[in-house]
């Protein structure tokens, strides 16, 4: 069995669980990217090198950003999937 280089493998959506491909110099899938806050947005945006998904040489800023979004949306996606869990009083 032969593993892809880097290079090779497709890029996914960074939120957890979300395996959509994306175009490199993208964070996530849209669905996802639009779940995160436009402050976290415009600091992803911010501190976003042209060609680090080349070089794979991503600043510091960019990946504290980025860990932030992906913290936002798996705290939200959490939050629903409690509250599509919880039993109405009555039907248990």
């Amino acid at each position: 069995m032969t593993v892809a280089s880097p290079s090779k493998r497709p890029h996914t959506c960074h939120a957890l669980g979300c395996d959509l491909k994306v175009p490199p110099k993208r964070l996530m899938c849209l669905k996802h990217w639009r779940m995160v806050p436009n402050q976290i947005q415009d600091q992803v945006w911010a501190y976003y090198r042209p060609g680090q998904e080349i070089d794979k040489r991503p600043t510091k800023d960019y990946l504290v950003a980025a860990g932030a979004a992906v913290q936002w949306v798996y705290e939200r996606e959490q939050r629903e999937s409690r509250r599509r869990n919880q039993t109405t009083p009555g039907t248990e």
